[in-house]
């Protein structure tokens, strides 16, 4: 395995604008990560899914570190003026060392932390804590086998019929994130056989009735171990309603655009590594007796990616502050966030192994031993186009905006 690279975000970037406590924030993350995550990352990244291998000594090596804190106001946690914009830098820091560690935060600390503020005192009371400090992981279940960003209440499968105490939930939900660790998910429901209403409650997992599906078997991600979630007749009380009944639609995408800029933000991370580990060996490797680096293709490609990367991080500082000044919807930003991170990380690992070559392309030489984390990267980069509303998903809501929906619909 190849040691990590210098940080040429140490030398390039300027956080000119960020709020002092943002800044602290960043290098606090940066060690706890390099503490907590970093020493168990490869392993994380390269075993097959399992009920046992969710990543609890990384899961809560960060949460002893206060970084699961960091979501939430004085009475839960850190008391930051900017928590959104100060979670999603600690998701940069994850992801540069391992994006799925980062969609596992991503739900604990962005998904379920919105939907929690629509939950009664007494369950905020109760759950926070947990989930601060680790000691429980939560889910976030809007997903179903024929419905993913299309989440219109009609197309939901997964049904809570209203009772006299509360809710009977009968349904199923798919590549759900931490659902095979998790004791509590926050899941997306029509309301009643016939509604064309959604509803969004708060379930106990250990309920009966609820059953926890096989886990998936990725091709990446693989410290994201999502699996089905099954109900079955399971009993939710009334107390459990997050929002108003019929309400669900608005919690659920509440949570989805902050943990969109989430996901941008660790695409960020991950650019940022695989540009980092790009200008090391253009530095280093020698081809026709001169370093790689001297050939200006490389130069010119790395400056615009670099340019790129500084242009990623700030549209999702930018949606997370808008977040954060208490704009409900941050569109378009929290779109265009999401659409660039992730592009561009998807980009910026292909030309790292390109620079690379095969010994970016191989897992391990068999001879020698050396590794470098690229194939795992270009595994795990994929997916984040895709999840918490494909990058087409983003276009269109960037479109809207644009052009006007009387045109696009």
């Amino acid at each position: 395995m190849t040691a990590s690279p210098p940080r040429t975000q140490d030398r390039m970037t300027h956080d000119l604008w960020l709020p002092d406590e943002i800044v602290s924030l960043r290098a606090e993350a940066r060690d706890a990560v390099q503490r907590s995550v970093a020493p168990y990352a490869r392993e994380i990244g390269q075993r097959e899914e399992s009920a046992d291998s969710f990543p609890w000594v990384a899961f809560r090596g960060l949460a002893d570190e206060g970084m699961f804190a960091v979501p939430f106001g004085a009475e839960f946690g850190r008391g930051l003026n900017h928590p959104m914009l100060g979670t999603c830098t600690v998701a940069e820091e994850i992801a540069y060392h391992s994006s799925s560690l980062a969609g596992v935060y991503d739900g604990q600390c962005i998904l379920v932390p919105q939907t929690l503020t629509f939950a009664t005192d007494e369950l905020r009371a109760r759950l926070i804590p947990e989930l601060v400090s680790g000691r429980v992981a939560f889910a976030f279940a809007t997903t179903e086998p024929d419905t993913s960003s299309d989440l219109t209440a009609v197309r939901l499968q997964t049904v809570a019929e209203e009772t006299a105490d509360g809710f009977v939930v009968n349904g199923r939900k798919r590549w759900i994130t931490n659902s095979v660790a998790a004791g509590w998910v926050s899941v997306l429901v029509r309301a009643g056989a016939h509604g064309d209403r959604a509803t969004m409650l708060l379930v106990d997992l250990t309920s009966p009735g609820v059953r926890i599906g096989t886990p998936d078997l990725k091709m990446g991600h693989r410290g994201q171990i999502t699996a089905d979630i099954e109900f079955t007749d399971v009993q939710v009380p009334r107390e459990n309603l997050l929002g108003a009944h019929g309400g669900g639609m608005s919690v659920a995408l509440s949570a989805l655009v902050r943990g969109r800029i989430g996901i941008g933000a660790a695409g960020v991370g991950v650019a940022q590594a695989a540009l980092d580990l790009a200008v090391e060996r253009l530095r280093t490797r020698e081809v026709f007796g001169a370093p790689l680096g001297a050939m200006q293709h490389w130069q010119f490609v790395m400056a615009q990616r670099a340019t790129e990367i500084e242009c990623a991080r700030t549209l999702y500082q930018k949606a997370a502050t808008l977040v954060d000044r208490g704009d409900r919807t941050a569109e378009p930003e929290a779109a265009m966030a999401k659409a660039y991170g992730t592009r561009l990380a998807n980009d910026l690992v292909r030309e790292a192994i390109q620079i690379y070559g095969a010994l970016g392309f191989a897992r391990q030489v068999g001879e020698t031993g050396e590794s470098v984390r690229l194939e795992e990267m270009y595994r795990d980069a994929k997916i984040l186009e895709i999840f918490e509303g494909a990058n087409e998903l983003q276009q269109w809501i960037i479109a809207r905006r644009l052009i006007g929906r009387d045109v696009t619909g």
